[in-house]
């Protein structure tokens, strides 16, 4: 989103930069933006709490330090108790140098994408432009980030898969807070960074998967700063027990690539899956 969270994966084929740098390498034509959308699939407001007007769900209970094991949680289950460790939750992501298809995973090399210092105008769409800590009333007890995309595409499709597990109901109360936003913030809103904004024009639905507990899917359509190029971006959300597996796809190009890949999210979700199962 606003082409951040793009960093590369260290060494190798390639390194990529940050989506905004890239942008500025080719010309500064299209520059990043943010967006916020929402669809749910038939079960979608299944489990967790309700939320309130600002999109926050009431407050959980304290989240365990990353690295925490806490109760192990499976898969199933509409809620949860315990969230996975850290441990456990990078083994059931893609590792560095993974292949799926012609993609390729690896850790980003700047730190997790998408963080705090990404907010939202008004703040009931802050789960739309990121679910990092503080973008609801819960945090995570543990995530994992990984960057996919073509090793050779400097500008192709670039996908930031996040792992993020909750104590208690936490993942619920995500997926909650999620869908308010995207009901809320259908005509639009605006991200804030340090040095930037990006102006959300419209929040669509998307179609969902169907895997987990319940996903949600969003196409957003984004005004480039200069204010003349729209951008498309689009995020689905899964949830599985107490944690949540996102899926936020872009391109620094004013091309439409349709939804998030299939392939990624489907191989993604199978690695989860099975691992939660053993």
């Amino acid at each position: 989103m606003f082409g951040a969270g793009n960093e590369g994966r260290p060494g190798g084929r390639r390194a990529r930069l940050r989506r905004t740098a890239a942008l500025a390498l080719v010309g500064a034509v299209l520059t990043g933006a943010a967006a916020c959308g929402g669809d749910e699939k038939g079960d979608g407001d299944k489990g967790g709490q309700e939320t309130g007007a600002d999109g926050k769900a009431p407050a959980s209970s304290p989240a365990a330090e990353p690295g925490d094991s806490g109760d192990s949680a499976g898969s199933g289950g509409t809620g949860g108790t315990g969230a996975l460790s850290q441990r456990d939750l990078t083994a059931l992501a893609f590792t560095d140098g993974e292949k799926i298809g012609k993609y390729t995973a690896g850790e980003f090399t700047l730190g997790a994408p998408l963080g705090e210092d990404y907010t939202a105008d008004p703040a009931t769409c802050q789960p739309l432009v990121s679910l990092a800590k503080g973008a609801t009333a819960f945090d995570p007890a543990s995530e994992v980030h990984r960057n996919v995309d073509v090793a050779e595409e400097m500008l192709g499709t670039t996908v930031a898969v996040q792992l993020r597990s909750y104590n208690g109901d936490g993942a619920a109360g995500v997926m909650k807070a999620l869908a308010t936003a995207g009901k809320e913030c259908a005509g639009g809103f605006v991200e804030n960074r340090a040095v930037a904004k990006g102006q959300y024009l419209k929040v669509e639905s998307a179609k969902a998967p169907d895997h987990g507990d319940e996903a949600r899917a969003y196409r957003f359509t984004i005004l480039d700063v200069k204010g003349t190029l729209k951008l498309y971006e689009y995020l689905t959300v899964v949830r599985s027990g107490t944690t949540t597996l996102s899926f936020r796809a872009d391109i620094t190009d004013t091309k439409d690539i349709g939804k998030v890949p299939d392939e990624v999210i489907t191989a993604q979700w199978k690695k989860f899956e099975a691992g939660s199962k053993g």
